[in-house]
């Protein structure tokens, strides 16, 4: 059946190439960026050009703006079946260099965000019995790496609030799932942000240059083993195709570590169970 599907951050990286994939296989796309009148116009034209796309400007940091992008596509279709949380940047760095400000528009946009687009959606889906909700996150979602540590413990996050009401939607008809994507090369990386206080640099000394080698490392590793962002959006798109309630809470998208994940998740999932089990959820569990 061909979905109302709703992708945000489609001017670049996973979001572009998840919301060509799925219009290409006939379902209808909803793809939403921030000025698209202004920086992102050309993205939003050529998007606009693609079969099944539909492009609308949306402020994911204004609620309102959110709420009535939601209600706009409902009113139009009729129903909205998937939601992919996608939008986001990469920020690196000391940890300490961060102020409060800084620490507020990343939560805001990978945590605050994603909420509000759920918030938004799930009357319908429930309504419907059936919608799949999909929350990109990271394999620094489950482990935080130093020099990374603010956008990490963002996706972290992600992954706190994904993983709870995965269990508390499900017996409702709709699913909630991860996607826990490595390094790949994509814009994410040429936008990236670190923190305002630079002056706390000075205190740290050489370490205050491990942040431009892990750059260095990175790009060596892009250039040895090419990882393909399109791995990505396949993995959104075989959620989408998996049937309801069939659907894994986390899915690892990483060619040159994901093992590390991988293991995680498994040896995790077994003590959750029991943990859910021993509260009395294990009615959820299936």
């Amino acid at each position: 059946m061909k979905k109302v599907i709703l992708i945000t951050g489609t001017n670049s990286g996973f979001g572009w190439l998840t919301a060509n994939g799925v219009a290409a296989l006939g379902h209808t796309v909803y793809a939403t960026m921030r000025d698209t009148k202004g920086k992102n116009a050309d993205k939003a034209q050529q998007l606009s050009l693609v079969e099944n796309i539909n492009v609308i400007d949306v402020e994911l940091t204004n609620p309102a703006s959110v709420a009535n992008a939601v209600e706009n596509i409902i009113a139009k279709e009729g129903r909205l079946d998937v939601v992919v949380n996608n939008a986001g940047y990469f920020a690196g760095g000391l940890a300490e260099s961060y102020t409060e400000q800084d620490i507020d528009e990343m939560f805001n946009i990978h945590v605050k965000a994603p909420w509000r687009v759920i918030k938004s959606a799930l009357p319908q889906m429930r309504s419907q019995g059936e919608g799949l909700i999909v929350n990109i996150s990271s394999g620094l979602g489950r482990f935080s790496a130093p020099f990374m540590t603010v956008y990490n413990s963002a996706k972290f996050a992600v992954e706190g609030l994904s993983e709870g009401l995965h269990y508390e939607v499900r017996p409702l008809g709709v699913d909630v799932a991860l996607i826990q994507p490595g390094a790949f090369p994509t814009e994410i990386f040429g936008k990236s942000k670190t923190g305002s206080d630079v002056a706390v640099a000075e205190g740290y000394g050489e370490l205050a240059n491990i942040p431009q080698q892990i750059g260095e490392g990175m790009g060596k590793m892009f250039e040895a083993f090419q990882p393909n962002p399109q791995l990505v959006a396949d993995a959104v798109i075989n959620l989408i195709n998996t049937p309801k309630g069939q659907r894994p809470l986390r899915t690892v998208v990483d060619p040159v570590t994901g093992t590390f994940t991988e293991t995680a998740n498994q040896q995790v999932k077994v003590q959750y169970d029991n943990f859910l089990t021993a509260f009395g959820m294990q009615g959820l569990l299936n």
